[in-house]
């Protein structure tokens, strides 16, 4: 199986490359946009600034080549947000695979910490071949509202999407590759599907 994991301006790529090569796969890192369109399955992670990485991809064109994949897509952390229509982290115009725009977590108590960092619950809703309800782990500003395409939930601050899917493309917010055995499980799903 080929697997790639899109090469931008964003962290924790090589975490992903670790837990994949953990399961077997070799992938590869690239920004080619023959090299993404070829593979079995495609992987967007990062961590970063939504407007630096979007000026990324469109500089690059893989924006326009994300949006066109057909095969299995993964999207984590930023990938996730990227991947919504909008994000006020930077006033951004992101990819607009789901209709449906990232904001900022709004602090309502003292004891309300943002960046959300750590382990927390998801509850698993439908339309998810490759998720359970277990705890994972999460280091984020901004979030996407639960919606339409949200696969399973979190709550901090307020209810959100700590998973989307939509056709052949899966987003989660949380990092499965610093999740243990439960974010291996739901690559290794990733990869099986």
């Amino acid at each position: 199986m080929k697997v790639a994991i899109v090469k931008y301006n964003a962290g924790n790529v090589y975490s992903v490359v670790h837990a994949l090569k953990r399961l077997g796969v070799e992938p590869v890192v690239t920004d080619d946009a023959a090299q993404l369109r070829s593979a079995d399955r495609v992987l967007f992670p990062g961590q970063g600034e939504a407007s630096q990485a979007m000026s990324y991809l469109r500089s690059h064109g893989l924006d326009s080549v994300i949006r066109s994949l057909r095969q299995p897509v993964l999207g984590i952390c930023i990938g996730q947000q990227l991947m919504c229509r909008h994000s006020e982290e930077g006033d951004t115009t992101c990819l607009g695979i789901f209709p449906v725009d990232v904001l900022r977590f709004q602090p309502q108590r003292h004891e309300d910490k943002v960046p959300h960092m750590g382990w927390n619950a998801i509850k698993h809703t439908a339309n998810s071949s490759i998720l359970d309800d277990s705890f994972v782990y999460f280091i984020h500003s901004f979030y996407v509202p639960v919606c339409e395409f949200t696969t399973a939930t979190c709550d901090y601050i307020v209810p959100f999407s700590a998973a989307l899917r939509k056709d052949n493309f899966f987003a989660t917010q949380f990092h499965p590759e610093k999740s243990g055995s439960v974010g291996e499980n739901i690559l290794r799903r990733f990869l099986e599907n």
